[in-house]
């Protein structure tokens, strides 16, 4: 039996071969364990992948993405004048692994290819990875196995009732799991994450630091680097780049390094107290993720049998120090943590993941898809082996609970800015499945008696109800403990900030009452003032440039100097970031982006101009929410100028 398992990740993919009654082997490419998950376009549409296409990328990176994972909700790539679907690209990376597994078995095929994901991916981005599979030549088995899963199966062999919690910080995504151990094998009990938070995104935040130190010198310069606009721009950025994320990776392991940066600036000097500085509210609000998913579970961390750190950033020293800090318990990895969830999709049964439930009245979902053998001439994507229960559930069409991150807790909360004391003491009304002792004070409800990891009974033959999860804590300002919280929250639903009421992500969606303009709470505070100084009215069709399907309420204000402004309450924070990605599609010319923060929340836009003609789109971190604002007139308009009438008189006021 040949068993390949590849976790395709945002940017390296590992793949580890079990084959002849051996032990599982890391596969190496090009004499790596890692190949970058990176794809190039040649003139004829060819793709090559990996080290090859990151040297070719120097020839021409505008058709070059070294990230194809990151775009899986695309559909397509622009690679160049190619268009090139995502899952032909996905599939030319898992080509490259395929093929030199079969080089390395001596031309024999494998069996069974396990494929890894996030566990939040939905059916529709499983699909993809299917579709990849069967485009890549996979003529074996397909079994998908949740990335959380395979990683606790390499990192601790659990007693049935044992829990342990999976950190995994990788390039693109930040995701958590609470996995625990059942009689039939293993079951998520609880999982979430930060789809704006990676090391791609620590890589971006050490370039704009960089940045900062040298601008100054040539402005033009650091603009072209920026926005290149010619092929030796897009050289002279890629290397920058490339550069970046090598100090980034080096400041891990020393307390300084350099930048080498390209004429005419000189090379700039970064330390590991730097990086930490730019990035600890991110890696704040990723331990704080942590700490509330263990407690969305009814757990306390020491009674978990370890929290182990999963994904290439999470190197980062500051991640360890950070969940040391939120949790009391020091996290693990034990080696390498790009490896870990190959080798550990390996030791997962088949069936040996319990189905996350759904609400009570939609189907229930496999977290471990497993396929027939695929026929190459079959006319559909797979064929279904009868020896299985059923048709493949992935294949069946999108299970909108599933299909995208918590929309309550899938950005960070521009008002936490530490423990919440009205959250501190154990909850006595707690109706999980795990019993909380009153009695016992401290930050997590644990039995003084319990001084190890403890086990439970993790429900193996029935449906787990989903656990609920709680909003993210904020800051009360008077000290009258969690009496006054629940007091605020039974009245509306609103939270205490700064004096006034900051509605999360399930405020927005709850509260959809609409005054006599059209707007609801959520929608009349990222308004501001403008419903008072424009006109505006219910209804409108969001989008422009045939950017017509995002959903949801719609307010379209004109305001003055013939801008209008159209606000959108989508039905996830996920819907309204696709939304704004669709916009900003149809934007012809340079783009200017920023962030921006006002009345509680904080987002970011982009805009763009081509002649008389602008276009401006926001969204809200971590709320369902998305601004979209046009210029019609006439003269000619630039995206900076765009962008100062959004900061000048649409933004809210702080």
């Amino acid at each position: 039996m040949r068993v390949l398992s590849v976790d395709l990740g945002t940017s390296n993919t590992v793949a580890v071969l079990a084959a002849h009654g051996r032990p599982p082997r890391v596969v190496e490419v090009d004499g790596s364990a890692t190949m970058p998950s990176a794809v190039y376009c040649e003139e004829d549409g060819t793709l090559v992948v990996g080290r090859d296409a990151e040297r070719r990328a120097r020839l021409d990176p505008s058709r070059f993405e070294p990230n194809p994972k990151r775009r899986v909700d695309d559909g397509a790539l622009l690679l160049g004048d190619n268009v090139v679907p995502v899952s032909d690209a996905l599939a030319a990376v898992l080509r490259r692994v395929l093929d030199e597994t079969t080089r390395q078995l001596g031309g024999e095929p494998v069996d069974e290819i396990r494929l890894t994901h996030p566990a939040q991916w939905g059916p529709t981005r499983r699909n993809v990875l299917l579709s990849a599979a069967r485009l890549a030549g996979v003529t074996g088995e397909v079994v998908l196995v949740p990335e959380p899963v395979a990683a606790a199966s390499h990192y601790a062999s659990l007693a049935v009732g044992q829990a342990l919690a999976v950190y995994d910080l990788g390039a693109g995504t930040f995701d958590v799991a609470i996995v625990g151990a059942t009689q039939n094998g293993f079951t998520v009990l609880a999982e979430d994450g930060l789809p704006d938070l990676g090391g791609l995104d620590v890589d971006q935040a050490l370039l704009e630091h960089v940045g900062r130190q040298v601008s100054h010198r040539d402005p033009a310069a650091w603009q072209r680097l920026l926005r290149p606009v010619s092929t030796a721009d897009r050289r002279a950025r890629r290397a920058l780049q490339e550069d970046v994320r090598a100090a980034k990776e080096s400041l891990s392991r020393h307390a300084h390094t350099e930048v080498p940066m390209p004429e005419p600036f000189e090379d700039v000097l970064v330390n590991r107290s730097d990086l930490e500085a730019l990035v600890r509210p991110s890696m704040l609000r990723s331990a704080e993720l942590l700490a509330s998913t263990i407690r969305s579970t009814g757990l306390a961390p020491n009674q978990l049998a370890g929290i182990y750190l999963v994904g290439g950033s999470s190197r980062i020293p500051l991640v360890a120090t950070m969940i040391a800090e939120q949790v009391r318990v020091v996290p693990t990895s034990l080696d390498q943590p790009e490896t870990a969830v190959a080798l550990g999709a390996h030791h997962v049964p088949k069936d040996g993941v319990t189905p996350r439930s759904q609400e009570p009245a939609r189907p229930q979902e496999p977290d471990t898809v497993v396929t027939g053998p695929v026929n190459p001439v079959h006319s559909g994507p797979y064929q279904v082996n009868p020896a299985l229960s059923g048709p493949n559930p992935a294949l069946s069409g999108p299970n909108p609970a599933l299909s995208g991150p918590n929309p309550a807790l899938s950005g960070p909360n521009p008002a936490l800015s530490g423990p919440n004391p009205a959250l501190s003491g154990p909850n006595p009304v707690h109706s999980g499945p795990y019993a909380v002792n009153p009695a016992v004070s401290g930050p997590y409800p644990v039995n003084p008696a319990l001084s190890g990891p403890q086990q439970f009974n993790f429900p193996s033959t029935s449906p787990r109800a989903r656990t609920a999860r709680k909003k993210p804590s904020r800051n009360v300002l008077v000290a009258v403990g969690a009496a006054l919280a629940v007091a605020l929250a039974g009245v509306g639903g609103w939270f205490a900030f700064g004096g006034e009421g900051v509605p999360t992500a399930q405020d927005c969606k709850n509260d959809t009452a609409q005054d006599d303009k059209g707007f609801t709470k959520c929608l009349r505070r990222l308004a501001g003032t403008i419903p008072d100084t424009g006109t505006c009215k219910a209804g409108g069709t969001p989008g422009v440039g045939g950017v017509d399907g995002i959903k949801g309420t719609v307010v379209s204000c004109a305001v003055q100097d013939d801008y209008s402004v159209q606000y959108v309450l989508t039905e996830t924070t996920t819907g309204a970031e696709q939304g704004a990605v669709a916009v900003v599609r149809s934007l012809k010319s340079d783009v200017v982006e920023a962030r921006w923060a006002g009345n509680g929340f904080a987002g970011k836009y982009q805009a763009s101009a081509d002649g008389g003609l602008g276009l401006l789109v926001f969204t809200v971190e971590g709320r369902p929410l998305l601004g979209i604002v046009t210029k019609s007139g006439g003269e000619e308009l630039t995206a900076d100028e765009v962008a100062d009438f959004f900061e000048s008189s649409v933004q809210p006021g702080a």
